[in-house]
């Protein structure tokens, strides 16, 4: 079975949207002590996208700023950036250097960076920036967690009340079955029950559950053979703590995440080859709303010599989707190539 393409990036960002200060508890406790959490984080996620923009490094779903209060009574406050980044990047550190000092650039206040690695390389670990000419220096040091490093803590995750522990088995057994789907559903199906078994709350059962469904992506049938397991333990519990109004509402945000993940990383990737890409066919991409459309789209960003030929095969793929809207139950045949 073929690779199914992963929307790491949004998941990420919801759960430290959601979770951040048990984020911060669970991956960096030293950053976490500086924090005067009787004051509420503010997320500066508007503020970031300037950021980016202005840096012109590319979008990045999983990046996050937040504005925050530090211990001891003092009226300051500091500015904490995150980046998750699921893939080795050359130009990571450089990136996160970059970022930093725009932040305190824009601000003029201290800057907390702080990394985590979710990528499959275990030598990657990129945790600062230097460089040094004619007698002058400059270097960022930055905390890194690499995801990888708690295969080894499999137990504590397991044993662990913090939120971020599930997300870091979901986000481990989803890389280690990209080639094996059948078993990465029988990994999301585990890590549910753990959660409604564990002794969480409705509500948080709720969060977590559509940030494992959210992450662990599955192809249609296995999708229907998870949510009829569900189904099954729920009757057999006589516990619905998931109602179908619920069930249906997650499913709808799962396959709005796909789309915005698929869109995202064919922009990406043709950003990456061709440096810009027409604001128009930018457009006309985060219109497509089939997955199997965006998915060949993506195999052929990839592989397309030019962007004016991007741009056709986007047109003619637009053509496709109108066809199959028009054709209930026709979907594109992934193995069909749009060129």
């Amino acid at each position: 079975m073929n690779e199914l393409p992963v929307d790491y990036d949004s998941p990420w960002k919801e759960a430290i949207e959601q979770y951040f200060e048990p984020f911060l508890a669970f991956f960096f406790p030293a950053a976490h002590a500086v924090i005067d959490w009787n004051y509420p984080a503010e997320s500066l996620d508007k503020e970031l996208q300037q950021i980016v923009r202005e840096a012109k490094l590319g979008r990045r779903l999983a990046d996050k700023l937040f504005k925050v209060w530090r211990v001891g009574g003092q009226e300051t406050w500091v500015l904490v950036h995150i980046e998750v980044q699921s893939q080795p990047d050359s130009d990571f550190a450089e990136r996160m250097y970059v970022y930093h000092y725009r932040c305190f650039d824009r601000y003029r206040r201290p800057v907390i960076s702080l990394a985590v690695l979710g990528d499959e390389r275990l030598s990657w670990r990129p945790s600062s920036y230097r460089y040094a000419l004619g007698g002058c220096e400059l270097s960022l040091k930055f905390p890194m967690a690499k995801l990888l490093d708690y295969e080894a803590k499999w137990r504590t995750l397991t044993a662990s009340t913090n939120p971020l522990a599930v997300m870091v088995m979901a986000h481990l057994k989803t890389k280690a079955t990209g080639q094996h789907l059948q078993e990465r559903k029988q990994w999301k199906w585990r890590l549910v029950r753990q959660l409604f078994e564990g002794g969480y709350s409705r509500e948080e059962v709720v969060r977590l559950f559509r940030l494992i469904d959210w992450l662990m992506a599955l192809p249609e049938e296995l999708q229907q053979e998870f949510q009829d397991e569900l189904r099954r333990y729920e009757e057999e519990s006589t516990m619905p703590l998931l109602s179908r109004f619920e069930l249906d509402a997650m499913e709808r945000g799962r396959q709005a995440g796909l789309q915005e993940g698929l869109r995202d990383t064919v922009l990406e990737v043709m950003a990456t080859r061709f440096v810009e890409v027409p604001v128009q066919l930018s457009e006309v991409i985060n219109g497509i709303e089939d997955v199997s459309v965006l998915r060949q789209l993506l195999k052929q960003a990839i592989l397309i010599s030019s962007v004016e030929a991007f741009q056709q095969l986007v047109a003619q793929a637009c053509n496709w989707e109108k066809t199959n809207e028009e054709i209930a139950g026709t979907p594109i045949d992934e193995s069909t190539e749009l060129i």
